[in-house]
């Protein structure tokens, strides 16, 4: 099974670039969309053959967050939002249950300029540790999305520079090592220990051609499942968006 989980920065300009063809050429089984930026509720601009589509936006703010998932498994079910739909309000989560694991596509909120919004985030990443420890005891939990954290010093360029940043504050990479201390695993990192290679680059500054970025879209996955991880991939060949896709082949 492969499943794709790609940050577009907006479903509307990546419709106008390649975002077809790359979506035929990644051809996943699962695939997520993060920040579609979309508002209508009734629709979603683009459906393909042989998939179903799954998607949420925010309620409070138009042309804000928003997730969506292309899927070719039928589900046994799909929840938005977090326990009792929290969160769904600023359209950050949708999980799919299906036989054998859940898949949980997010976009995790940043801490923003001058951190204003960190007391929100870490609100945010305590309800949702809770949320997937709750359904991994259940059945295993494949997380995926722009967690908008880089959790350690190999994760961006920069580190000490960026060091009390949005997305490299020790509260942020402190909870993403507490979630993965509850029976979690990075798949990329766990393959990959040594691996430099990043998934979001500034458009400032011509950050992506000249190497600069960070590692913060992941797959996490319960413990259990990584003996059937095959590989995880992060796509910088894919371009369209200040993000690239990444991929995980997993044998479910």
């Amino acid at each position: 099974m492969k499943i794709v989980s790609f940050n577009v920065n907006g479903i509307r300009a990546i419709l106008k670039k390649d975002f077809l063809k790359d979506f035929q050429y990644l051809n996943a089984d699962i695939f997520s969309l993060n920040e579609t930026k979309w508002s209508e509720e009734n629709s979603f601009p683009v459906a393909f053959e042989g998939y179903k589509t799954y998607f949420t936006n925010s309620k409070v703010k138009k042309g804000y967050s928003g997730v969506a998932v292309f899927t070719r498994l039928e589900p046994l079910s799909v929840h938005y939002g977090l326990e009792n739909g929290e969160y769904d309000e600023e359209g950050r989560i949708i999980t799919l249950e299906f036989e054998n694991f859940y898949y949980v596509a997010a976009y995790v909120p940043n801490a923003g300029e001058e951190l204003k919004r960190l007391p929100f985030r870490m609100e945010y990443e305590e309800r949702l540790s809770s949320y997937l420890i709750g359904l991994d005891k259940k059945k295993p939990v494949i997380y995926a999305g722009d967690l908008n954290v880089a959790h350690n010093p190999i994760d961006l360029k920069n580190p000490k520079s960026n060091e009390g940043n949005a997305g490299y504050t020790k509260e942020e990479r402190e909870a993403f090592t507490k979630l993965l201390g509850h029976g979690f695993s990075d798949a990329f990192r766990y393959l990959y220990p040594e691996k430099v290679v990043y998934s979001w680059w500034s458009y400032r500054f011509r950050s992506r051609e000249k190497g600069i970025g960070w590692r913060i879209d992941y797959f996490v996955v319960s413990d259990c499942l990584k003996p059937k991880i095959k590989d995880c991939i992060i796509h910088n060949e894919v371009y369209g968006s200040d993000h690239c896709p990444v991929s995980l082949e997993i044998d479910l």
